[in-house]
């Protein structure tokens, strides 16, 4: 299917429960098989000292798949230290970029993710839903746009055409077992 007779789909992964960016990821690689262009921004990830898988595939799959980090890390969480205007200002540039690079018809499908988190964080804003609502708007037919992160807004899930809850049953947090590379990041 062409993308101009292709319908793009609005699909969120929201909910409590561990897989938003993982589905996504599965998302992203089941397009790739496609050979479609793919970009993912990544709200908050980004000025860690840890290696992301995704990120690391990321570049043996360039230029087809582009994967942006361009978060300051969770706000006030994870023994952050930065000042909030410092996460504010990233998320703002993130924003302009996700609205230059969705209108920019270079790819068949965009990630934002956790750009839902980003909309209310434990009680933090970086973004509004006006924000994310407008980028939804600019959305050319054809692309595909996936959003995650937690507390999806209604508005946001009436405008979508699928939407997944996350629902926590276990983790392995509950057991004090540390976040596992090539299973968390």
């Amino acid at each position: 299917m062409s993308p101009a007779s292709r319908r793009g789909l609005l699909i969120v992964y929201t909910g409590n429960g561990k897989g938003k960016t993982s589905a996504a990821l599965g998302g992203v690689l089941r397009a790739l098989g496609h050979g479609w262009r793919v970009l993912m921004i990544q709200f908050f990830k980004g000025d860690w000292p840890v290696v992301f898988g995704e990120l690391e595939m990321s570049r043996r799959l360039a230029p087809q798949f582009e994967l942006l980090q361009l978060g300051k890390g969770f706000v006030n969480a994870m023994g952050d230290k930065k000042p909030f205007e410092e996460h504010l200002a990233a998320a703002r540039e993130a924003l302009a970029l996700a609205r230059e690079r969705i209108t920019s018809g270079q790819y068949d499908l965009v990630v934002l993710d956790e750009i839902l988190y980003a909309i209310d964080y434990a009680g933090v804003q970086l973004v509004t839903l006006e924000d994310v609502l407008g980028l939804i708007d600019a959305k050319p037919p054809s692309l595909h746009l996936v959003l995650t992160g937690r507390n999806a807004p209604q508005a946001v899930i009436d405008r979508a055409d699928l939407v997944t809850s996350m629902e926590e049953v276990k983790h392995p947090w509950q057991q004090k077992i540390p976040a596992q590379a090539g299973i968390d990041y």
